[in-house]
């Protein structure tokens, strides 16, 4: 059945009710703070019909996840939230109490959360909770429903369901604790699948299982809207896309118009931003300057010799996470590390840095011997060799200015008055393109390409030979990981300093390295440039995390748009 209705404008539209299991139209969004309600998402509108998905993209900060709260009724407390229509079903939820969303979340809802470790009770084991909502809505009997537990753990790739679901979260890893979460979430078979930021920070092959699962969904006629910043997850699912930014919808269509042709400066500048083998030696960030070109590396300032790095557990398991790792690293260079979580590559970072002890072989630095020694003897080098990690937040003391953070930094330099210490760290902060107005602020009170610019200007300080960063831009946003990539490339040229970047995203590792060792369970199992390991690649591990990477290419996008697909949007 149609329906034909009048829009504010007098546009006629028809709408073809049976089909649309959500509509929105003009969903705002405040917050109470201070007594004043401040909009924080103003003029959402869209459909959702079966097999269908909708993505909201956009960075942090611009609504998206607040939309997606809103359309469950899990806004908070201090949120106002208003429509000019909102139904589920065909059912207006506007007016719905907690009880009515109680009864329709599970059933004919289900929300996947970012954060599984988060999300599920920590203190319970995952089929337990998973049981827990098909009891709440009356599903089957205490047999029936254990087995439905074990079907779904399975139907969503956890292996040895009947073991895991046992298991609390802490006992699972990210990967099975995200399947963990998604099964509670489809235990009823929802008609409507709602999932924010599902893959962010998985390891590309765990997104991909994440991702597969979702398709699947779909297949089977289930309704989704995908809450992401990652463009590369949205191509893949996505049929209609809106941008979002400061709360506003900015561009709004069909996967192959918005990806393929964006109208929005916005929209183009976040494609632009995607890194790949495709952007290496080029500028990510819209409007910046060329980047200056690079020299040929100079002599080795950092080597690995068959390291060796064991943990004991207190069953007296043993676990070998670096199993004879060996590296260069030359002046100028950048070496990527890839692999997945529990690969050894992290781990590989704290023994380059002389953080771990070693079981095994030895670290040089600028031809100095470096580990195994103890830290007393390293003191005389420690200034050479700096880090940079994912959270800079946790890594700086949060009583301390900006300007004290970096003048810590620089303790090791001799300054001849105290004007010399400011202009150096004003110096600092503009090599990482940051005003003189944050040294007087906290960490908390920046953003978190602010606390990165800061962490990377802490590095630079003592003028290292070599910087070790360690997922330094897996959290950030897009275009303000563009920034940070960009920033890195421009001090390398200038500086000559050398980069051991650790990282599970081979966009970003393809983008920016000149060699990459790829990691598999403590051993490097591949290595060689990015056109050799990505292009050419030699060990079956390699190419399953190649495969495993979601495609995104604009062009291809808008090429495979049909009349038919895209009259049936």
């Amino acid at each position: 059945m149609s329906i034909v209705e009048r829009d504010a404008d007098g546009i006629v539209e028809q709408l073809d009710w049976p089909a649309t299991r959500l509509r929105v139209r003009n969903l705002r969004t405040s917050f109470r703070v201070d007594g004043v309600q401040r909009p924080v998402v103003h003029g959402v509108s869209f459909d959702l019909r079966p097999g269908e998905c909708v993505a909201i993209v956009g960075e942090s900060g611009s609504g998206k996840s607040v939309t997606a709260r809103s359309l469950v009724g899990l806004a908070g407390r201090s949120a106002t939230v208003q429509a000019d229509e909102l139904s589920i079903h065909h059912e207006d939820v506007r007016g719905f109490t907690a009880r009515q969303w109680k009864r329709i979340r599970g059933r004919d809802l289900g929300f996947v959360l970012q954060d599984a470790l988060v999300s599920l009770d920590p203190l319970r084991p995952v089929g337990r909770e998973i049981e827990e909502a098909l009891r709440l809505h009356g599903w089957g009997d205490r047999k029936a429903r254990r087995e439905r537990v074990l079907d779904l753990l399975a139907r969503v790739g956890v292996p040895f369901p009947a073991v895991r679901a046992k298991q609390r979260p802490d006992q699972l890893s990210g990967g099975l604790r995200q399947r963990a979460l998604i099964a509670s979430a489809i235990a009823l078979d929802p008609d409507i699948v709602i999932a924010d930021e599902p893959t962010t920070a998985l390891d590309v092959t765990v997104q991909a299982q994440v991702l597969d699962q979702l398709e699947r969904m779909k297949e089977r006629g289930a309704s989704v809207v995908l809450i992401s910043h990652d463009l590369s997850v949205v191509a893949r699912l996505a049929d209609q896309i809106l941008v979002m930014r400061g709360g506003e919808v900015l561009e709004q269509g069909t996967a192959a118009q918005v990806l393929g042709d964006p109208q929005h400066e916005y929209t183009r500048a976040l494609i632009a931003a995607v890194p790949s083998e495709s952007t290496r030696g080029h500028a990510l960030t819209p409007g910046a300057a060329a980047l200056p070109a690079k020299p040929e590396p100079g002599a080795v300032v950092l080597t690995a010799t068959d390291l060796v790095k064991r943990f004991h557990t207190s069953d007296g398991t043993v676990t070998t996470a670096v199993d004879h790792v060996s590296f260069d690293l030359r002046a100028g260079e950048t070496l990527g590390i890839v692999g997945e979580s529990g690969s050894g590559k992290s781990t590989t970072a704290r023994l380059a840095l002389g953080l771990e002890s070693l079981d095994g072989g030895a670290v040089t630095l600028l031809d100095r011997p470096w580990a195994p020694l103890p830290e007393a003897r390293r003191r005389e080098l420690r200034s050479r060799i700096a880090v940079v990690y994912q959270d800079p937040l946790s890594s700086f003391d949060p009583r301390w200015t900006v300007e004290r953070i970096l003048s810590d930094a620089l303790r090791s330099e001799r300054f001849a008055t105290p004007g010399d210490r400011r202009a150096r760290i004003v110096g600092l902060l503009a090599q990482v393109g940051l005003p003189e107005s944050v040294l007087p602020r906290f960490p908390l009170t920046l953003s978190g390409g602010q606390r990165q610019r800061v962490a990377i200007a802490r590095a630079l300080a003592p003028r290292p030979d070599v910087i070790v960063l360690d997922e330094a831009v897996s959290a950030l946003d897009v275009t303000i990981q563009a920034q940070i990539l960009d920033l890195l490339a421009v001090l390398q040229r200038e500086s000559g300093v050398a980069y051991l970047f650790i990282s599970h995203d081979l966009g970003v590792i393809s983008h920016l390295s000149d060699r990459v060792l790829v990691m598999k369970d403590g051993v490097v199992v591949e290595e060689g440039t990015p056109q050799d390991v990505f292009e050419r690649p030699q060990h079956a591990y390699t190419r399953a995390l190649i495969a495993a990477i979601p495609e995104f290419d604009p062009r291809a996008v808008a090429a495979a748009s049909t009349p038919e697909s895209e009259t049936a949007a």
